[in-house]
């Protein structure tokens, strides 16, 4: 069973957090993993490009100019591809990106993200953040004290000091529990997280 230090806002162990076996010591699946992260980077995406065949492109009804005795290339419509202005070959349209991932996958692929945090010793457990008031002077100097690069902080709830404090700290990024995703675990460097939420993620993903 993985075993974490239990850190207060000061950077010092205060005690230790035991780590279920089945979420935070599962094999790590691959696979599953890009697999669910194209698909949330597919399903975040508008798909909302278009362009107009010149069948679409207003104007053109007029030949430019006569067939023939000028001496120039013969055309027939300013809506061509070949004219500033004119439509586009096979041009992008409107279309639905997102893609579906089976249920199974998407928690095989959450229980391997949090598992390769803690086997590369890239997850912290802290007790909670003493902020009275926001203040990226004191959420630095925590993220200096336990070493976080790049680092995600996941909140049980909404929390605007702590939200005020690391928004200015480059590379920091603090999400609600209800918003945790394989992506952001994946592009995040230290994973930092409460006792609360550690608790959370067992109740929903043991098993």
């Amino acid at each position: 069973m993985p075993t974490l230090k239990l850190i207060n806002f000061q950077g010092e162990a205060v005690g230790e957090v035991e780590l279920s076996e089945s979420v935070f010591g599962a094999p790590v699946h691959v696979p599953a993993m890009h697999q669910v992260v194209v698909a949330h980077l597919a399903n975040v995406r508008r798909g909302t490009h278009s362009a107009k065949t010149r069948g679409e492109v207003a104007g053109g009804g007029k030949k430019p100019w006569r067939q023939k005795k000028t001496w120039r290339a013969r055309h027939g419509s300013r809506r061509s591809p070949l004219w500033t202005g004119g439509g586009v070959v096979h041009p992008p349209k409107p279309r639905d990106y997102s893609q579906k991932v089976n249920k199974k996958v998407r928690r095989l692929a959450m229980k391997s993200a949090l598992s390769l945090k803690v086997r590369d010793d890239l997850m912290t457990v802290v007790e909670g953040f003493d902020l009275e008031k926001p203040s990226t002077k004191g959420m630095l100097a925590f993220f200096n004290a336990v070493n976080a690069r790049k680092p995600l902080i996941i909140l049980p709830e909404g929390s605007e000091a702590v939200l005020k404090s690391a928004r200015n700290v480059p590379g920091a990024k603090v999400i609600n529990l209800v918003n945790i995703n394989v992506y952001d675990l994946l592009n995040a460097g230290t994973l930092i997280i409460t006792p609360e939420v550690v608790a959370r993620l067992e109740e929903v993903y043991v098993g």
